[in-house]
């Protein structure tokens, strides 16, 4: 559970995309019938408390929001070289 609970806040701290879908149905001939469905993609963007939580306990812990914010980026061109997909995280 332990790895859960990393994981889940490793993924925030990356951010992430969702997926959703709406349906709306309506009665024809006295059967409900799908009548409008949409799907909508939302990128939920990296979060610095995440990252800082990811942090804890390290001498990384004392930077500031901007040297954050870079070494996430680093860490995540490095992601992208290795061939990871955020999304699989």
């Amino acid at each position: 559970m332990q790895d859960d609970i990393r994981n889940a806040v490793l993924k925030v701290a990356l951010g992430f995309s969702v997926e959703e879908v709406t349906e709306e149905y309506g009665v024809e001939d006295g059967e409900l019938k799908l009548v409008k469905r949409k799907e909508t993609r939302k990128d939920v963007p990296p979060d610095l408390r995440a990252v800082r939580l990811l942090m804890e306990g390290t001498e990384v812990s004392e930077l500031s929001d901007e040297e954050l914010m870079a070494e996430k980026e680093r860490l995540l061109r490095e992601l992208a070289k290795t061939g990871a997909d955020r999304e699989d995280i």
